[in-house]
């Protein structure tokens, strides 16, 4: 495997102290993270360190249960429920070695909550730090809205989490531990190299537990261009690190840059992090009904369902695609192989 190459770029602090009184001075900081990187972190947040170690407990409550138990609330096509290693990314063709677990607010979640009796306040507790997260979420949407030229409440409006059609999703994930002492097995990958498709990541990391990395350079929210410099994001107590997504990008008319982003397999003992890893995830998606175009009109008008529905299709297509030229070199490796017995 190649040696990654890296580069230090800085990524963006963003404080959202007294935000009433400040909103045009974090509008602007914000619109300039989102035209360059992608990526900002935010500070004085409201959601305290300790608020977030808590949910980090909980988290970690959760996956320490069974995996008989973890798989009475399976993950479904409504966005919901507990995975393990089962994402497979384009950029890979593997599937991420870790486990998730995604919530919503509403209706996509009847059936996917696990009994009191088994996970005793898990329920009101993630809900109300979900519900802090899509506070810190909205006062982002204000400044986006006026840096696009929209009405202030017009993106709060289309990720009303109230409303049945929401899609919005916290996920928690766990990453498992990579023994030091062998070799990393051929193909695994933490996180492989991908984008989100929502609006904007609020992404929480435990500090100690590294990985996470990001390399910009997208142009468009329809192409997978990718190059090969990646930059650490190391996680620090109470920051929230945060990521424009495809949706906020093609919002945009790709004024705003959804950047690829992974967590690392660790390599090098001394130098990476082979410990367990958790993480929680906010993606702000659009309600079902919420109609996406920018602007400019770059991009069709399209519903937040047909939005999620084509970003899946293009990674199937991506995927296929791969799986494709990889059997073509396999194939014309065997037959090489052949030749030269």
């Amino acid at each position: 495997m190649a040696p990654t190459k890296y580069t230090n770029r800085t990524i963006p602090k963003i404080s959202l102290h007294d935000f009433p009184s400040r909103i045009d001075e974090i509008t602007t900081q914000l619109i300039s993270a989102a035209e360059t990187d992608g990526f900002f972190s935010l500070i004085n947040h409201e959601i305290s360190p300790t608020e977030i170690e808590h949910m980090f407990s909980t988290s970690a409550s959760f996956f320490s249960l069974p995996d008989d138990i973890k798989s009475t609330v399976p993950f479904s096509h409504l966005n919901a429920g507990w995975e393990k290693n089962a994402q497979i990314r384009p950029s890979t063709g593997q599937p991420d070695r870790k486990e998730s677990y995604q919530m919503q607010f509403g209706s996509a979640m009847s059936g996917s909550w696990l009994p009191e009796s088994v996970l005793p306040g898990f329920k009101d507790t993630s809900l109300e730090f979900m519900r802090k997260a899509q506070s810190v979420s909205e006062k982002l949407m204000l400044c986006f809205a006026r840096g696009l030229g929209f009405e202030d409440d017009y993106f709060v409006k289309a990720h009303d989490v109230r409303r049945p059609e929401s899609q919005t999703v916290l996920r928690l994930l766990h990453y498992y531990a990579v023994d030091e002492s062998v070799p990393v097995p051929e193909g695994y990958y933490r996180a492989g190299a991908h984008v989100d498709w929502d609006f904007v990541t609020l992404l929480f990391q435990r500090p100690g537990q590294s990985g996470l990395e990001i390399c910009p350079g997208r142009e468009a929210s329809t192409s997978f261009a990718l190059n090969d410099t990646w930059t650490k994001v190391e996680p620090k107590e109470g920051e929230i690190v945060c990521n424009i997504g495809d949706l906020l990008m093609s919002w945009s008319d790709d004024r705003f840059k959804s950047t690829f982003h992974r967590v690392k397999t660790p390599f090098v003992v001394g130098e990476d992090y082979f410990g367990q890893r958790y993480s929680m995830a906010f993606f702000n998606q659009p309600c079902t009904d919420a109609v996406i175009q920018g602007p400019k009109k770059k991009y069709e008008a399209v519903t937040g369902r047909e939005f999620t529905q084509k970003a899946m299709n293009r990674n199937f297509a991506a995927l296929k695609a791969k799986e494709a030229l990889e059997s073509v070199a396999n194939g014309a490796a065997s037959g090489a192989a052949v030749a030269i017995s």
